[in-house]
């Protein structure tokens, strides 16, 4: 008599399976994601509006893959973003660095910071955890405001744009545009790959009940670090990238409260949702940009708003969706 099949050890573990490939509904929201973000320029918007977009969507994604899918809240994950600022615009401006070298480097060096920081913070649960990456960050702020290839208060300027690969121009916003588009749609991918690969079932699942995760067998702590060190890099990536499009590093982009923006994307977009962070992203950014002549109005209009979502849409503009048509984004 034939052996009978095991489940496979996930199933047997009582978590969930991973999936084999992205849903015909996901496939269709990132075709009309790329579809927008490559056929925007063309339609009249602006080419650094979007930019900053981009970047600022891959951060939230960056930031949603720790709360969203770990249950980490970090209030310090503007040290990874701005400092990898910093060290991009330096590599290229100090050292010359081409700006694939200099992302590299930054993202390096974010990657290091947040292994660093991870190892100490993830000793901790709850609001303990989020009060040290606070802390954390805000030992990288005052580095960044004396240390003396920052510029102190006034940030690193005037960032050059090296040919991209030593022979690509990089002169102009739209061929920029291009770098952050490869980067951006990249970056969103690996984190869809990184949640829907039994690693990110793993996550999901110290999320839900880490003391069955324990129970399991599984090292929670290393998951969780890997998590951390992922997230810090992936949100440095973002800030390298910021760095080309604005020309500049500054101490905005490490301050808290680029911390505490970074949640409210996500919250908006919709927290543990794939698409969440990057309409939490462009809802912000496009009311910083488009309402700025209303001043400090902005930031009370951005409460506003997040006290409505909170509200009427708990889950999330993405979220939400996803609950009335029963589909995940």
């Amino acid at each position: 008599m034939a052996a009978p099949i095991s489940a496979p050890a996930s199933a047997q573990a009582g978590l969930p399976l991973p999936t084999t490939g992205m849903p015909r509904h996901q496939v269709i929201a990132l075709a009309v994601m790329v579809l927008f973000f490559a056929l925007a320029p063309f339609a009249g918007l602006y080419s650094v509006f979007l930019m900053k977009v981009m970047c600022f969507a891959l951060f939230a994604c960056a930031f949603n893959l720790l709360l969203g899918y770990v249950g980490l809240l970090s209030f310090g994950h503007a040290a990874y973003f701005g400092f990898s600022s910093y060290l991009a615009a330096h590599a290229a401006k100090a050292w010359g660095f081409t700006p694939e070298l200099a992302i590299l480097f930054a993202v390096a060096g974010s990657a290091l910071i947040g292994l660093a920081f991870g190892a100490l913070a993830i000793r901790r649960q709850g609001i303990y955890f989020a009060m040290i990456t606070l802390a954390l960050a805000q030992m990288v702020f005052f580095f960044c405001l004396q240390a003396p290839f920052t510029g102190g208060e006034n940030g690193i300027q005037s960032v050059p744009r090296p040919p991209l690969f030593g022979f690509i121009p990089m002169q102009g916003d739209l061929q920029v545009y291009w770098l952050v588009f490869a980067l951006f749609i990249g970056g969103f991918l690996l984190v869809y790959r990184i949640v829907h690969s039994p690693f990110g079932q793993v996550l999901k699942a110290i999320r839900e009940n880490e003391p069955r995760a324990i129970s399991l067998g599984y090292r929670v702590d290393h998951y969780k670090l890997i998590a951390f060190v992922l997230s810090a890099a992936l949100a440095g990536l973002a800030g390298a990238a910021k760095a080309f499009v604005v020309q500049l590093a500054s101490l905005t982009d490490v301050a808290w409260q680029m911390s505490g923006e970074v949640v409210l994307m996500t919250l908006v977009g919709g927290m543990g949702t794939m698409f969440g962070p990057v309409v939490g992203a462009f809802t912000i950014i496009t009311m910083q940009t488009y309402l700025a002549e209303f001043g400090a109005w902005v930031t009370v209009i951005q409460g506003g708003i997040f006290l409505l979502c909170v509200l009427a849409f708990r889950r999330g503009i993405v979220g939400e969706v996803a609950r009335l048509t029963r589909k995940s984004f």
